[in-house]
């Protein structure tokens, strides 16, 4: 059985899409790290579901939907760096906002949705969301006031949806825009 999980798009990352013209498009990849500032995809295995999410004025937002297909370098990526100052993976350049630069990326080849910014999470979905860890344990989405994130500090890394909420954000892309 496949996993869910969620991986929080800071402004800066859909700022570059935006400005690239990636919106409309499906992103081949995407990238793990094993800094802080980008964050791990640890536990995501081949066949697993990514939910890009964006938070913009409290409302939190489905960018993408990923399936991981592997986390191998492929020829896609092109040359390996020789040296510090040669891009991690050159050919994946148009997509390289996504991370290729953080510190220890690492491309993740996905089948994804095209990037969007109007797929809104219903504040009383994001009420009732919930994440599961390694131990069973689940929690909830702090901040969530009369609806809307107050702050996006528990959806900042990559974390495993219950599978129950992984079906109610599946349901929210699913559905035809009002």
């Amino acid at each position: 059985m496949s996993d869910a999980f969620t991986v929080l798009w800071t402004h800066d990352t859909c700022r570059a899409l935006r400005r690239a013209g990636r919106v409309g498009e499906r992103p081949p990849v995407a990238f793990s790290g094993a800094h802080s500032s980008l964050p791990a995809w640890t536990g995501a295995r081949a066949g697993d579901g990514v939910y890009a999410l964006h938070v913009n004025q409290r409302e939190v937002f489905v960018v993408s939907r990923m399936r991981v297909i592997d986390v191998e370098r492929r020829d896609c990526c092109g040359t390996a760096p020789a040296t510090w100052e040669d891009p991690a993976y050159p050919g994946h350049g148009d997509w390289s906002m996504l991370g290729a630069g953080g510190c220890g990326a690492e491309a993740v080849h996905v089948d994804a949705t095209p990037v969007r910014f109007d797929v809104t999470i219903p504040g009383e979905l994001l009420a009732r969301l919930t994440w599961r860890n390694r131990r069973g344990q689940t929690r909830g989405l702090k901040y969530v006031v009369d609806g809307r994130l107050e702050n996006s500090v528990s959806l900042q890394g990559f974390y495993r949806l219950a599978p129950e909420a992984a079906e109610e954000l599946t349901e929210v892309i699913s559905s035809p825009a009002p």
